[in-house]
């Protein structure tokens, strides 16, 4: 995944509570096996029925931030949820609660899961509702997230682990590529006899 050090840009308010998974990406899209693409599925059923959703609206077009309501990705354990929302073009979630799988799979595609106060979010909302030029800025370096311009900024909690994977750009393969070295070494020292994965040709 790409390094994700700063995030500046406008957001689309998602003023609901408990989007689960199945409502991010519908089951439907569950059959592709490309993780790309799914970005056309994302919250497809509510664009598909409902002409004034916000992510139907072209003020809203092109937003990095998503602004949500408490309890956002609850549900199942669908990856896919992170992959449309990453693919549709968002960057980070801002949100008082995210489920745990969810927030989980977020920092492990790049997606930055916020997590700010209900009153907070309420400001952030009533400011992107009325103004959807507004720039907001997500600084995970900084562990930052508020709107410049009307010098709204708080910090929000991201554990040192996490925070290092983002900078980094670093996924579960990134990491473990690190010990290269070291699985280098004992695969050529495992005995024979053992089974092996063999490199693809």
């Amino acid at each position: 995944m790409k390094p994700v050090q700063r995030i500046a840009g406008t957001a689309a308010p998602l003023d609901r509570s408990d989007v689960d998974t199945d409502q991010i990406i519908p089951a439907v899209w569950l059959k592709r096996v490309e993780r790309t693409g799914f970005g056309e599925g994302l919250f497809s059923s509510w664009r598909e029925k409902d002409p004034d959703f916000v992510l139907n609206k072209p003020e809203y077009a092109g937003a990095k931030v998503l602004v949500a309501g408490p309890n956002f990705g609850v549900g199942s354990s669908r990856e896919h949820a992170v992959w449309a929302l990453i693919d549709y073009g968002f960057e980070a979630v801002i949100s008082p609660r995210f489920g745990d799988i969810f927030r989980n799979n977020a920092t492990k595609n790049g997606l930055v899961p916020v997590v700010v106060p209900n009153g907070f979010l309420d400001e952030m909302l009533a400011v992107v509702e009325n103004d959807p030029s507004r720039e907001i800025v997500v600084d995970v370096a900084r562990k930052t997230v508020g709107i410049p311009s009307l010098h709204m900024e708080m910090t929000f909690p991201l554990d040192d682990f996490t925070q290092h994977r983002l900078l980094e750009g670093l996924d579960d393969i990134a990491l473990t590529m690190r010990h290269e070295p070291d699985i280098t070494a004992y695969e050529t020292q495992r005995p024979a006899w053992m089974p092996r994965v063999e490199a693809a040709s």
